[in-house]
């Protein structure tokens, strides 16, 4: 007798099969199939996936919907991302596509099984099953597979390892759904084992607890434990890659406790972040920043205590341009610009500054800032505010006979205080007048 499952936001449909099916139970014994219907599943189907499916269908080569898309649809949520998996290789591919006169991109993918295809303005990416036949902690050499369960053990997560036939199946391997229900994280099969396979998996858990769980510290002690034994292989990742999932670990759920615990586990020492890391200011800027959406760097720069700091972690994670001049921003003035003494107009020093800038990025700073320091009316009131126009210019005081370049940009800095005292009031006339007085 077959059980029904409730999904997530979706319909579940009963698949009804003979119970002394041979090889059923030796098949995998976590193995759990149903089959969906939802809203976003059908939004999927578009002509592009319609006539990709054809394809497949026609040459007898199965095709599923991969991983993180499999997820997210049973969550209830339309993916962003979708990614497939076949039994086709990716020669059989690429004869298939050809034959068709499907346009092929981005051929860097195809030494990992990957082959991306366009159809009706879409690109779809679409990689062979695979099987891990050496890994050194960052890459592994594969070999091609038509076994679908052997793909899914070789996956990080749980959760990350089921399909979706395009017929609304779910082939779920690894009780993946069971642990996305309670929501559990857990690496599929061997903790320690996963993690030496690629070191950056350590971060990819951390990532996905922060999204899924629900509990801040509802971790398994194995799996900490082999956390812990392997965080030294970290040392060996690149800094983008890990930059890429750390961003998405600070602006998740329980980034304090994660962090934190990242910390307790070595973690840190191997990934660009202060030995030292000033965990008692980070403690207080996560709570200044709940429900304001600060940018990752914003709550990063918490840890740090001097540029040095900032330098040591732009050299391992290699931080954009951008980055490092908001941690920079951050560092200097996080402690001297702050809202105004005066009730009437607390905002005024942020504005004063925007307007002594005069760069684009200024406004944005100053709104990270507010979020460090947890002025959530006063970013409302910053992103409300629109920038005054200084209405006097060099060319104004030629006319007024004032023909030497370097008195005029003095002037105009005088007149420019007069015109922030005045809350940025006084008119073209008033400030002209200001200088006739003088």
């Amino acid at each position: 007798m077959w059980s029904r499952f409730v999904l997530l936001g979706c319909k579940a449909v009963e698949i009804l099969a003979p119970r002394n099916r041979v090889g059923l139970a030796s098949f995998c014994r976590n193995f759990r199939t149903m089959k969906i219907e939802s809203s976003e599943f059908q939004s999927l189907f578009t002509p592009g996936l319609k006539g990709i499916a054809e394809i497949f269908d026609k040459e007898n080569y199965e095709l599923r919907i991969a991983g993180g898309a499999v997820r997210d649809l049973l969550s209830g949520i339309k993916p962003q991302d979708v990614d497939f998996a076949t039994t086709a290789t990716p020669s059989q591919m690429k004869e298939m596509f050809q034959a068709m006169g499907v346009r092929m991109i981005n051929n860097r993918g195809e030494k990992h099984g990957t082959i991306t295809a366009r159809l009706h303005e879409e690109n779809f990416e679409i990689t062979t099953l695979r099987i891990d036949l050496h890994t050194d902690g960052r890459h592994a050499e594969v070999e091609f597979t038509t076994d679908w369960e052997k793909d899914a053990a070789r996956r990080d997560l749980t959760i990350n390892s089921m399909f979706l036939g395009l017929d609304g199946t779910l082939y779920d391997y690894f009780s993946g759904y069971n642990d996305l229900k309670n929501k559990n994280i857990r690496f599929v099969g061997e903790a320690n084992q996963r993690i030496k396979e690629d070191f950056l998996r350590i971060l990819r858990y951390f990532r996905f607890y922060g999204r899924i769980a629900e509990k801040p510290d509802d971790h398994d002690a194995q799996t900490l434990e082999a956390i812990k034994e392997n965080a030294k292989g970290l040392a060996g990742i690149s800094g983008e890659r890990i930059w890429t999932e750390l961003k998405k670990i600070i602006v998740g759920k329980y980034v304090n406790q994660l962090i934190h615990l990242m910390y307790e586990l070595t973690v840190t020492d191997y990934i660009g972040l202060p030995v030292n890391g000033n965990l008692q200011e980070f403690d207080t800027v996560c709570k200044n920043v709940q429900n304001l959406f600060p940018k990752p760097m914003t709550i990063l720069t918490s840890l740090l205590k001097v540029p040095c700091d900032l330098s040591k972690l732009d050299l391992r994670l290699k931080l954009s341009k951008d980055e490092k001049n908001l941690g920079l921003f951050l560092l200097k003035h996080r402690r001297d610009l702050t809202k105004a003494s005066d009730t009437s107009m607390p905002l005024k020093p942020y504005q004063d500054f925007v307007l002594d800038a005069r760069e684009a990025s200024a406004t944005s700073r100053i709104h990270e800032l507010l979020k460090y320091q947890g002025e959530e009316q006063l970013l409302k009131e910053m992103q409300e505010w629109s920038m005054p126009f200084f209405p006097v210019t060099g060319h104004d005081l030629r006319q007024m006979g004032i023909s030497s370049g370097k008195d005029i940009g003095p002037l105009l800095q005088q007149l420019r205080e007069q015109w922030k005292k005045s809350d940025y009031q006084m008119n073209k006339e008033e400030l002209l007048s200001y200088v006739k007085k003088a």
